[in-house]
């Protein structure tokens, strides 16, 4: 994914509101922006941090500038978490994902299962429907190079586990990846300090034949693209 535009830096203020950023721009102007993240971001809002941001040319919008990238602990970082579909399609599509090629269909925001959800990528695969859950991931152990998920308490993130487990049982396929915006990790695993309850139903859901992927991205500045498989680890942290 290429950015459409250059992307303009400054220097975080503050996020607040969940949606909110005020930013020191390069040019001396601060500005408010919309902050599409509505998760902790965890080690990803420390103030005085360099972030860049995109700008909206539609008149409706009341802050035309959208939280891009940030720079946390060296790398930099993709907090935006719409971006993350459109991340791991791209991926699909390009053959980077070999537990999910030759497919031939994809429909994205798809409803199913019994709580009213939309599946986020939907693939027919040789006849078979595979139901792909895309989870955006920004939190790491500096010091592991280990990638957490989730990084505040997530019931949303386990009913879509249960929702994927009922597809299996079904007689369909379903998958969950990890779409991990930053390049310092080597490895994905449930963040089961944080929310004991989705590290207990993901493995539930690797149990029951959900398949649990994970993609690292190359990012920066000119655009953002998952390029390697990581592995993902199971076992418990606490």
């Amino acid at each position: 994914m290429i950015f459409s535009q250059p992307l303009a830096s400054g220097i975080l203020q503050r996020r607040y509101k969940r949606f909110l950023a005020d930013v020191l721009m390069d040019d001396g102007e601060t500005i408010t922006a919309h902050c599409p993240n509505t998760g902790s971001m965890l080690g990803c809002m420390t103030p005085g941090s360099r972030v860049w941001l995109s700008r909206s040319e539609d008149p409706k919008r009341k802050y035309p500038h959208t939280w891009e990238l940030v720079e946390a602990d060296g790398v930099i970082v993709g907090i935006h978490t719409g971006r993350a579909n459109t991340l791991v399609e791209e991926a699909i599509r390009a053959g980077r994902v070999p537990e999910l090629a030759h497919f031939t269909g994809l429909r994205r925001e798809v409803k199913y299962g019994l709580h009213n959800s939309r599946i986020d990528l939907l693939l027919d695969l040789d006849g078979v429907d595979c139901y792909v859950e895309v989870k955006n991931v920004t939190a790491a152990v500096q010091e592991g190079g280990v990638a957490l998920f989730p990084d505040a308490v997530s019931s949303r993130g386990s009913k879509h586990l249960r929702e994927l487990i009922a597809m299996v049982e079904a007689g369909h396929r379903a998958a969950l990846i990890f779409c991990v915006q930053r390049e310092d990790v080597h490895g994905v695993r449930p963040a089961d300090a944080i929310d004991p309850e989705y590290g207990i139903w993901l493995r539930r859901a690797h149990a029951a034949g959900v398949e649990v992927l994970a993609l690292g991205a190359r990012v920066s500045p000119c655009g953002i693209e998952l390029m390697r498989p990581l592995p993902v680890d199971l076992s418990i942290h606490i």
